[in-house]
């Protein structure tokens, strides 16, 4: 575990203030229309008279200073990310890429962009492969008879209708499976364990990952019927992660699914014994062919150069376990948030604000190769994107992936001002976010808020992602930061790149 004292100061404060300004506006500020207090934005905001105030970093001058104080006092006092991820988990609920749920989840976020305020709000469609999952049973036959909880990984093929039974091949990683010769596991079932450590920044995710992604075809060129892992988490919860996995077109495409964390041991426990292990494995998934998706877009339009954008945004889509409250119902909820907290304070950027709910991350980043081969184009004229695609709880770092010093230098200011809510500038390059990985591989200046995952992986991708485990404390200082990042960028003379 970490220690973040700034984020400890903060959460203090906000613990201990309830931050209301009524009749709060933002004093001379480039607006269209009047500015709101934060007592008017949400009736369940916390009203105090007289409360004391959060001191912001003086960084800029007015009214600059004064529009990003009046975002982050407004931000930590609301709830409009907590709700609009409230909405999205209750009404739409669990959202899988090419499903009818995702379908109702775009229309939903048409009727919300439309409902904050943004402008020119539309869906960009795209297509992309179905897939459904079916029966998924783990029945251990010998020698001690028991049943596994169970998943399919995405993507990932059937077995026969009543399964396969066979006798284990364990290994205790990936890397033992890769380092094995490439023969006698014919008419095996592989197991691969391997635990995942936790961290803040989700550092442990990319190694343990492997085995979700690579496991199929390392068992299968090595002649196996199928494979079950444990899932790649943090938790010890009988909740089995899935997520994607992807197969080599050379080899031959064999099943792959996902243990809990407790099976997985159960399943150690036995074989440590010894003895020869048989399993009953039933997986039935279907591909589906072409199924619609697409991206929901909505904007404040820049009042002196609106072909110039500033991208926020998270990905509307998840997997059907849960009701992708942290992953990544939040990251709607967040960004969509800011953004409405910057209509409601009568503000008008220079720069369009855009964001952007991406669909069919899950499966691909779908939705992020889709919208950059539709903007390529105008991606010159993308200044700066960030996703926010972690979780909900709070942010404890700035990390930049803008090369040129002008740039580098508004998001050195962004972390200055962020430093009163416990935000500190990291040292660690991004790409921006999944989403945003395309098109910053195109050029495209990126920076992330980063959220304290240490415990993101205990939910990730289970049944146990929901809206339950969202701290609406959290996800204001999280709006607060989207929202005076956003903003800075949006009224900025940098183009990130020089």
């Amino acid at each position: 575990m970490r220690s973040f004292s700034k984020t400890i100061f903060a959460s203090t404060l906000l613990s201990t203030f309830l931050l209301v300004f009524a009749g709060c506006k933002a004093s001379n500020t480039e607006s269209s229309g009047s500015g709101h207090a934060a007592a008017e934005q949400s009736s369940d905001a916390p009203h105090t008279s007289g409360a004391k105030t959060l001191a912001v970093t003086k960084v800029f001058e007015n009214p600059l200073q004064n529009q990003v104080e009046t975002l982050i006092h407004n931000g930590l006092a609301g709830r409009q990310a907590y709700e609009i991820t409230e909405s999205l988990t209750t009404e739409i609920g669990p959202r899988q890429a090419g499903s009818p749920a995702e379908a109702r989840a775009r229309d939903w976020a048409v009727d919300k962009f439309t409902e904050i305020g943004l402008e020119n709000v539309r869906i960009e469609p795209f297509t992309i492969e179905g897939w459904k999952r079916g029966i998924e049973t783990a029945t251990i036959l010998s020698p001690y008879p028991q049943s596994l909880l169970v998943t399919a990984l995405g993507g990932s093929v059937a077995t026969p209708d009543d399964g396969y039974v066979a006798p284990i091949a364990y290994f205790p990683s990936f890397e033992d499976l890769a380092a094995s010769p490439e023969t006698g596991l014919d008419g095996m079932i592989v197991f691969i364990s391997g635990r995942m450590e936790k961290a803040p920044d989700g550092a442990g995710y990319g190694p343990a990952n492997r085995k979700r992604r690579s496991g199929a075809t390392e068992a299968a060129k090595r002649g196996a019927l199928a494979v079950v892992i444990r899932s790649v988490g943090t938790d010890s919860h009988r909740f089995p992660h899935t997520g994607q996995m992807r197969y080599s077109e050379e080899v031959k495409k064999i099943p792959i699914g996902a243990l809990s964390a407790p099976d997985a041991d159960q399943l150690e426990r036995i074989l440590i014994r010894g003895q020869e292990v048989v399993l009953k494995l039933v997986m039935t998934p279907k591909d589906l062919g072409p199924l619609p998706s697409g991206n929901v877009i909505g904007e404040i339009v820049g009042s002196e150069r609106p072909d110039e954008i500033i991208l926020i945004g998270g990905h509307l889509d998840s997997w059907d376990a849960g009701t992708g409250a942290v992953d990544d119902g939040a990251g709607i909820g967040i960004t969509a948030g800011a953004a409405q907290l910057i209509i409601e304070a009568g503000l008008k950027p220079k720069r369009t604000i855009r964001v952007v709910a991406f669909g069919s991350e899950e499966n691909g980043l779908l939705g992020g190769y889709a919208y950059v081969d539709r903007h390529l184009e105008t991606l010159d004229k993308h200044m700066l994107a960030s996703e926010s695609d972690f979780g909900a709880e709070r942010i404890y770092e700035v990390r930049s992936g803008v090369k040129g010093a002008s740039g580098e230098k508004v998001i050195a200011d962004i972390a200055n001002v962020l430093s009163s809510i416990g935000v500190e500038m990291g040292t660690k390059a991004t790409n921006g976010g999944p989403d945003i990985g395309p098109m910053f591989s195109k050029g495209v200046p990126a920076m992330r808020l980063q959220q304290d995952g240490t415990d993101y992986f205990d939910l990730h991708h289970t049944a146990d992602d929901t809206f339950d485990k969202i701290n609406p404390d959290a996800m204001a200082q999280n709006q607060a930061g989207f929202a005076a990042m956003a903003w800075i960028a949006s009224q900025s003379e940098s183009n990130f790149r020089d």
